[in-house]
């Protein structure tokens, strides 16, 4: 048998790029940030053919990734972004729906509801990259966020109606709350599809950037903002959040009960001693979650 160097080395960087491109293939790269991005987790949805549809597979995984980041102390800003090209989240997984029972639909449509309650309640901020399309599931996704940036190109909205359903992982509830009664029904009722630069004046994201040739200016400017958001120290970061979510799902009077308790809180802690000292020091503080 006579030995081929030419195709011993083709097939060789076959395999190496088959190694090297391996998390690739997973529907959810999970990344931790180092450096000065310590504390800054990236969640990369990546299932590129169904353009990030919602299946079971990645609900599973992103559930996984939401606890272990709430339980991580570590963890003080979580962004989720999209690693496949001009598209955030497409919503439900509707080849996966087609398969399923009205029995199950119902089952699934609870559990992605469930899970976006829990991405609300994550402790730290969580930042919604929005480069490229978020529609249906995928805008409720964003909606459960903390802050959404979108890119000039995005195309925001909630479909479902066109599909004869309705907003079913609490769109009809946040969209509301966000921008209005008036606009929010306008928007589900017609299944309307707004650019960013519209989202932007709806009030629906944060911030509109240009879209850039690496197709991740939201990414970027989400990176930006969780930066600032790492100067700052972590439990009063948590407990500002915690404040603002559970008071404003009741009164004026019950949410200055709840912003009392939060800030007792933060009132023991080797942080708020630390903020004291350097503001006197006249020297940037060194928060450690304590």
């Amino acid at each position: 048998m006579i030995f081929n160097a030419s195709r011993f080395v083709s097939v060789t960087n076959i395999i190496r790029r088959s190694i090297s491109s391996e998390p690739c293939l997973k529907e959810l790269i999970v990344e931790p940030l180092t450096g000065s991005d310590s504390g800054i987790l990236v969640l990369g949805l990546n299932r590129v053919k169904q353009k990030n549809a919602l299946s079971k597979n990645l609900l599973g995984s992103l559930e996984n990734a939401i606890e272990k980041a709430n339980n991580d102390n570590s963890v003080r800003v979580v962004i989720i972004r999209s690693h496949v090209s001009k598209v955030f989240c497409a919503g439900a997984d509707l080849k996966e729906r087609l398969t399923m029972t009205e029995s199950e639909v119902r089952i699934f449509v609870n559990r992605i509801r469930k899970f976006m309650t829990s991405l609300e309640n994550v402790r730290t901020p969580v930042i919604s990259a929005i480069d490229g399309a978020a529609l249906g599931g995928g805008l409720e996704m964003a909606l459960a966020t903390d802050i959404r940036v979108a890119s000039e190109n995005a195309k925001i909205g909630l479909v479902e109606t066109s599909l004869a359903i309705i907003p079913g992982a609490g769109g009809t509830q946040r969209l509301p709350r966000i921008i209005g009664i008036p606009r929010a029904k306008e928007l589900i009722f017609t299944s309307r599809i707004l650019t960013g630069k519209e989202a932007k004046e709806y009030g629906i994201v944060n911030h509109c950037v240009p879209f850039n040739e690496e197709d991740d200016g939201a990414y970027q400017k989400s990176l930006e903002i969780a930066r600032l958001i790492l100067s700052n120290g972590p439990i009063g970061v948590r407990m500002s959040k915690l404040a603002i979510n559970k008071g404003c799902d009741t009164s004026l009077a019950g949410g200055c009960l709840i912003e009392e308790l939060c800030y007792s809180q933060v009132i023991p802690t080797k942080d708020r001693i630390e903020g004291l000292k350097a503001f006197q020091e006249k020297r940037r503080p060194v928060y450690k979650g304590e």
